[in-house]
């Protein structure tokens, strides 16, 4: 299957930048708590949708690599539907119409190998957890989306920005339970460390150790390369598992991004380059691309700097 394919072949995957940064910065759309999926909502906001997937779809069929694509739906769990105001039957369309929207995206490219993902995002806040949930707590609360996706035809669910295990757990639990692949993507802070203390190699240990080593891989994302590229180096068979790294272009940290006003787009260049070295310290690095103040610039610099 094409998630195996991700792990085991040779290809190289893009995936896009961040989304939530190209609407807010770029764009000027309205984005109440960073929420992207209510522009699948109505037909101009599924339009801007598709122009933005094209346009790195694009970027990977141009170097012959694969592309994975995530959908909108980070903020589309109940916690966030309630409270901006949609109701349970019509969030749960937003997940599955979101898949179906980046096929149709996908089907304009005829030879590129594209993975369909489900984003799932954290119950709280993304860069300072009020409150961790437990992983049954987490198993229920993940459910109504891994199922949506799971409806819809998702190749896989991936859940962005986890910020400690017992949430990852439950992500995993949740997916398990309809079949469906999944893959974790923790935040860490300038010390490499998740936002709830835990190292990022025993977060992997804890979720592979209570899951039956349930994720195909694991990412990280939300993070400047140089905050976590120490904590890569050292030794430990658990960098084998990270196959994903949705970094962010800014080196503040997320306080300081969550204080920022004005985009912090940091240098493409070197955020390509900078990409492309950790492939050094992650033998199985297979799916790059960008997170925070990321664009399709940057996800061309890394794609340039892979195929050097």
């Amino acid at each position: 299957m094409r998630t195996d394919d991700i792990l085991r072949g040779d290809r190289p995957y893009l995936t896009d930048g961040g989304l939530e940064t190209t609407l807010v910065f770029h764009d000027g759309v309205d984005l109440p708590d960073f929420a992207a999926f209510v522009l699948m909502g109505d037909a101009h906001g599924r339009a801007r949708l598709r122009d933005y997937y094209r346009l790195y779809a694009g970027i990977a069929a141009e170097r012959g690599y694969g592309f994975v694509f995530e959908a909108p739906t980070w903020r589309a769990s109940p916690r966030w539907g309630d409270r901006l105001g949609w109701t349970r039957s019509a969030l749960a369309a937003a997940n599955r119409d979101s898949i179906t929207l980046m096929k149709d995206v996908a089907a304009a490219f005829r030879d590129l190998p594209a993975v369909f993902s489900g984003q799932i995002g954290p119950q709280g806040d993304g860069y300072a957890p009020e409150a961790q949930l437990s992983p049954d707590e987490a198993e229920i609360y993940h459910a109504f989306q891994t199922a949506a996706f799971k409806a819809a035809g998702a190749d896989l669910a991936t859940a962005l920005t986890m910020t400690h295990a017992g949430e990852a757990i439950g992500v995993v639990r949740a997916a398990q339970a309809v079949d469906l692949p999944v893959v974790i993507s923790f935040t860490v802070e300038t010390d490499g460390r998740l936002p709830s203390g835990q190292s990022l190699a025993d977060a992997i240990g804890e979720v592979d150790a209570e899951t039956g080593s349930g994720p195909i891989h694991y990412k990280v994302n939300c993070a400047h390369p140089s905050h976590f590229e120490d904590r890569l180096a050292e030794s430990g068979g658990w960098r084998v598992r990270i196959g994903g790294i949705r970094a962010n272009a800014s080196r503040l940290s997320h306080a300081e991004l969550d204080e920022a006003v004005e985009l912090d787009d940091g240098d493409p260049i070197a955020f390509g380059r900078e990409n492309a070295a950790l492939k050094a310290l992650l033998p199985n690095l297979r799916v790059v691309g960008g997170c925070c103040g990321t664009d399709h610039r940057h996800v061309e610099e890394v794609g340039r700097s892979l195929a050097a």
